[in-house]
C-alpha cells in the first residue's frame, strides 16, 4: 500500500494493496488543542457564575419577574413598538422625498436625515421633555391663521409621549436610509422589465420592486429595532419606569447591584432573541424568490434528525 502525496490540508490518497484509492481524511490536532482551550474557559466561567457568591442568584429569582420589573419591562416594550411603527412610517416617506425627483422634497429628506443622525438621541430627548419651556401652549388652526383649539404643552406632551416622538424621529432618519439603500439595490433592468410590460407605477413597485428590496432592507431594519429596544434604556434620564430605570430604583433601594443588573440583562437577552428568531422567518419568507430551495428552519433539521435516528434504529 502507497500514499499519494497531497497538497496541506488536503485529504491523501491512500493506494490499498488491490490497486484500488481511497482517500483517508487530514488530521487537525490543532483544531482540537484549540476547541479544548476553548471549552475549558467556557467551563472556567460557567464555573464562576454557579459558585461566586457575588452574582446572588436567589435575589435574581426574587426579582426577575417581580410585579415592578414586570411592569417597568411593558413599558420598554411599548416604547420600542411605537419607536419602530412610527419611526419606519416616517422613513417610508423621508426615503420617497429623496427618491423622488422634485427638488424641495430631495431638499427637506436630505436636512431631516442629515439633522438627526447628527444630534444625539439623549439630546433629542431632552429637548422634547423641555419642550414647555419653548412653547407654552400647542395649537390646531390654519397656519398663519386663526386657531381652533389650544392645548398646555405640559398637559399634552407627557414624559412617555416626549420619548415616543424622540425615538420615533430619530429612528425614522436611519430607517429612511436603511430603505432608500434596499430600494436602489434593486437592479434597474427589474424597473425597466416593469414597465416594459405595461404595470401600472403602484404594482410596478409592489409586485416588483418591493419583494426584492425587502431582502436588502431587513437585516439592517431588524438591526435598528434590536438596537432601538435596547436604547430605550437611555430615557431612564427622564425618570420614565422603563426596565433599566426601574432596576436603577430597586438596587438603589436595597444595595444589590449585581443580581439586578443581571435580571435587565437576562430580560434584554430574551427578549431580542425573540426579535432575532422573527427576523429569521421574515427574511425566509421574502428568500422565496432568491433561491430554488429554501435551506430547512433549525426545527426542521431538529425533525430530520430525529427520523435519520429512528431509521437507523429501526434499521438495526
Amino acid at each position: 500500500m502507497s500514499i499519494l502525496a497531497a497538497p496541506p490540508g488536503k485529504p491523501e490518497a491512500v493506494a490499498a494493496d488491490d490497486g484500488e484509492l481511497t482517500v483517508a481524511p487530514t488530521r487537525h490536532p490543532w483544531r482540537w488543542v484549540t476547541g479544548g482551550v476553548a471549552l475549558v474557559l467556557v467551563a472556567q466561567f460557567v464555573h464562576g457564575l454557579a459558585t461566586n457568591p457575588g452574582w446572588d442568584w436567589p435575589a435574581f429569582a426574587d426579582y426577575v419577574t417581580a410585579s415592578s420589573v414586570l411592569a417597568a419591562l411593558k413599558v420598554t416594550l411599548e416604547l420600542t413598538l411605537w419607536g419602530t411603527l412610527l419611526g419606519f412610517f416616517l422613513g417610508i416617506w423621508l426615503a420617497i422625498g429623496r427618491l423622488s425627483k422634485n427638488p424641495v422634497l430631495q431638499v427637506i429628506s436630505w436636512t431631516y436625515v442629515w439633522a438627526f443622525r447628527s444630534i444625539p438621541l439623549i439630546v433629542q430627548l431632552l429637548f422634547w421633555f423641555n419642550l414647555a419651556y419653548l412653547y407654552k401652549q400647542v395649537s390646531l388652526g390654519i397656519p398663519f391663521g386663526p386657531e381652533f383649539v389650544r392645548f398646555d404643552t405640559n398637559n399634552v406632551i407627557s414624559g412617555f409621549t416626549a420619548a415616543v416622538i424622540g425615538l420615533a424621529l430619530h429612528q425614522a432618519a436611519y430607517s429612511a436610509e436603511i430603505i432608500r439603500a434596499g430600494i436602489i439595490s434593486v437592479d434597474q433592468g427589474q424597473c425597466e422589465a416593469a414597465k416594459a410590460l405595461g404595470l401600472p407605477w403602484r404594482r410596478q413597485f409592489f409586485t416588483v420592486i418591493a419583494p426584492q428590496a425587502m431582502r436588502g432592507i431587513l437585516p439592517n431594519a431588524a438591526n435598528e429595532v434590536i438596537s432601538l429596544f435596547k436604547g430605550t434604556s437611555i430615557v431612564s434620564t427622564m425618570a420614565i419606569a422603563e426596565l433599566f430605570y426601574q432596576v436603577q430604583v430597586i438596587f438603589g433601594r436595597n444595595g444589590r447591584v449585581v443580581p439586578l443588573l443581571m435580571v435587565a440583562t437576562v430580560w434584554y437577552i430574551v427578549l431580542t432573541s425573540v426579535l432575532n428568531v422573527v427576523q429569521y422567518y421574515i427574511e425566509r419568507h421574502y428568500a422565496q424568490g432568491s433561491v430554488r430551495e429554501l435551506p430547512p428552519t433549525p426545527w426542521q433539521r431538529v425533525r430530520a434528525a430525529y427520523t435519520d435516528i429512528r431509521a437507523k434504529a429501526a434499521a438495526r
